[in-house]
């Protein structure tokens, strides 16, 4: 995270100028939006998050919810990957803002096409759980420029020819939409495989979504 004397007025600022940081709360704000975080692959996942600065990393272009859900798989297998760090938000006046100021910072992974086996998606409502169900026989899960934003991944990884801190600006393995922020750290790679999955996501999206034998419901428990 960037500390506050990473912050320093440009050239030619006065006090008065709009530009000048001129207290901690100023700072604060600028080092929220400033940002961005990034899962490391294979043994390094189970490590946490690096926190990494960047101006303007959005993972969605849409407001959260704020509500966290899980999602699972027995494996995801994937052609064209991407990952680089991100920062969500929340509509203005958001109830599950709490005091995060309505920005959650999050990892953004992006999949040219991507499978899943036995995926599995629940979002805790209070007492009762959505729960989505999909691809648990002979037909997987498929998806096009699969994007998700996730606070937590686990499982166990393997990458082909993967390239570990690019600019995210300059991705090219994951077509137009899995290139990120310049001044961001990523990784990209030709193909991604992870056996058990599992993530704590915040935003999901696709272009294409099949899921074959979808089953939606409540439930008393979560994937």
């Amino acid at each position: 995270m960037a500390s506050s004397s990473d912050v320093t007025p440009s050239a030619g600022n006065t006090p008065d100028s709009p530009d000048t940081v001129t207290g901690p709360a100023r700072r604060g704000r600028v080092r929220l939006r400033r940002a961005a975080v990034m899962a490391v692959p294979a043994a390094a996942v189970t490590a946490g998050l690096a926190i990494l600065t960047a101006q303007g990393a959005l993972g969605v272009q849409f407001a959260i919810s704020g509500m966290p859900f899980t999602v699972t798989a027995t494996e995801l297998k994937g052609t064209g990957f991407a990952q680089f760090g991100g920062l969500d938000n929340m509509a203005e006046g958001s109830p599950n803002a709490g005091e995060t100021g309505g920005q959650v910072l999050v990892v953004t992974s992006v999949i040219k096409e991507a499978t899943l086996s036995k995926l599995c998606q629940s979002v805790d409502l209070g007492g009762t759980n959505l729960l989505i169900t999909a691809g648990s026989g002979s037909k997987k899960v498929s998806a096009s420029d699969l994007t998700t934003d996730s606070t937590d991944l686990s499982g166990d990884a393997a990458f082909d020819n993967i390239e570990i801190g690019n600019d995210a600006s300059t991705l090219d393995k994951a077509g137009p939409k899995g290139r990120g922020p310049i001044g961001v750290f990523s990784q990209q790679a030709d193909t991604v495989r992870i056996a058990n999955l599992r993530q704590t996501n915040y935003a999901t999206t696709a272009g294409v979504f099949k899921l074959p034998g979808l089953k939606l419901r409540f439930s008393d428990s979560g994937c």
